[in-house]
């Protein structure tokens, strides 16, 4: 079934950069089409700012604890680190679909000549950056797991220790800290603030899990590349001998072209 599930994330149209092109735009990064779907996408992005917002606005409040206030700058650095991500991703939107475009035309034009030794080399680097993707993505989903259960084993272990020993009761745990207009520390206020900070949890896992490894996959894809161009020029220069000056020359220019595409 989780080949099956994998399967289904794979697109011919994007030969390697379907898994990671579906994560985008599964978290709102990817917006090819601009509709109602883009506005809710973009409004989810505006109240994930907004709540980083609210994060220094907590540390200013909480400035005088000193213990408190660096662990909430750990936190806010990381929650400012996607927004950033997320922002800039959505902003430079026509740079990435420019990207996106020439990575898939030129891998499925490459496999439609259906040349050994290219379709070897595609293969195996797709192969390689499909096997980190689908790795990272179970460590930042276990990441995100983990930052949200702990406080809550660290509060019940820490509760029984202090009932025990002073016979006092501790507050209820935060998963992040952020300022809201409202009681947050127990009844329905502190149920919505939960709320609130395990949705940005997820929100912050699938926009590091789907950034950070599409970096990895177009990274691959230019390994790959370079390697399939090394290889062909070796063939240009191996096939000299016997060939027309005019065919050699020609293969020269197009090892040249796809030189300067890569590089550009």
């Amino acid at each position: 079934m989780g080949n099956k599930i994998l399967k289904n994330l794979e697109d011919n149209d994007h030969p390697s950069l379907g898994p990671t092109l579906y994560g985008l735009k599964l978290w709102g990064m990817w917006q090819p089409k601009r509709g109602f779907s883009s506005f809710i996408y973009n409004l989810v992005h505006i109240s994930a700012i907004m709540f980083v917002f609210s994060q220094y606005v907590e540390l200013w409040i909480i400035r005088s604890d000193l213990e408190a206030a660096l662990r909430n700058l750990s936190i806010t650095m990381l929650s400012s680190v996607c927004v950033v991500k997320a922002g800039t991703f959505v902003l430079w939107q026509k740079d990435w679909k420019y990207i996106f475009d020439y990575v898939s035309s030129l891998e499925k034009n490459e496999i439609n000549k259906n040349e050994t030794v290219t379709c070897k080399t595609i293969k195996e680097y797709i192969a390689y950056s499909k096997k980190v993707t689908y790795v990272y993505w179970c460590l930042v989903t276990a990441t995100v797991f983990g930052v949200i259960i702990a406080p809550v084993a660290s509060f019940i272990s820490s509760a029984n220790d202090e009932q025990m020993n002073n016979n006092c009761t501790k507050g209820y745990p935060e998963i992040m800290s952020s300022w809201v207009p409202f009681d947050k520390t127990h009844g329905i206020g502190y149920l919505a603030m939960i709320l609130e900070q395990t949705l940005i949890c997820f929100y912050g896992g699938g926009i590091v899990a789907n950034y950070d490894s599409n970096a990895v996959v177009l990274m691959s894809f230019f390994f790959g590349q370079l390697k399939l161009l090394k290889l062909n020029c070796e063939r240009a220069f191996e096939e000299s001998s016997g060939v027309d000056s005019h065919e050699y020359i020609n293969k020269i220019r197009k090892c040249h072209e796809h030189h300067s595409n890569l590089v550009k």
